[in-house]
């Protein structure tokens, strides 16, 4: 039975679907995982902060590809099975969260020594002052980066189609083995990949300019 033009986009929307839930999925759990491991980062405590920095190195020294290995393959020795969905995503949580606490961090520590000095002046407590002085002011300061991150995130989940996620872009590879229309299936798969990430890139282009984010 041969596939018609429409055919292929319905499958491929369905793909484009389960890539858009994946990138959510991970830039929301690696979002929280990154503030915990961003808050371990500034902290006060040594240890924590070597930990912090490590976990850090970590995950941005070593490609997303043996990551994803590591989690699929690595866990089922153990005896545990791992569906291809978890860990995809686990693995883009772990990616997604190195990169935002450092992104975060960076964010905090451009926040000027002084409302530190203020603080302490004003008896307030180290988490105090984050709370409310100094998150309040790097909030404005990560919007644009964080936005401009979860670009990567979505470009990411193409590396899970490795371990059979039926993404978009494993979407794409099925069909075009089954229609012998390479050409065409990619070409709409990459359609599929700018619909979802240059509204992402214009979003935080106009948040960085709204925010006076630029140097």
């Amino acid at each position: 039975m041969g596939f018609t033009f429409w055919d292929i986009a319905r499958n491929l929307l369905t793909g484009l679907q389960w890539t858009l839930v994946l990138s959510l999925v991970a830039f929301v759990c690696g979002g929280v995982v990154g503030l915990l491991v961003m808050l371990a980062r500034v902290s006060p405590i040594g240890w924590l902060r070597i930990l912090a920095r490590g976990y850090i190195e970590l995950f941005q020294g070593t490609p997303l590809l043996m990551q994803l290995f590591i989690v699929f393959f690595g866990v089922a020795l153990l005896g545990v099975e791992v569906s291809a969905w978890l860990a995809a995503a686990a693995a883009l949580t772990l990616f997604t969260s190195a990169f935002l606490a450092e992104i975060w961090r960076g964010c905090v520590e451009s926040v000027s020594r002084g409302q530190w000095e203020a603080s302490e002046c004003l008896a307030m407590t180290r988490m105090e002052t984050l709370r409310y002085v100094v998150l309040p002011q790097a909030l404005r300061v990560a919007v644009a980066p964080t936005v401009g991150f979860s670009v990567q995130v979505v470009k990411g989940t193409a590396v899970t189609s490795i371990i059979g996620f039926t993404e978009l872009t494993k979407t794409g590879s099925m069909l075009a083995n089954a229609t012998f229309e390479p050409f065409m299936v990619y070409g709409l798969v990459a359609l599929g990949y700018f619909a979802l990430c240059y509204p992402l890139s214009l979003a935080a282009y106009h948040l960085e300019r709204r925010l006076n984010a630029t140097a």
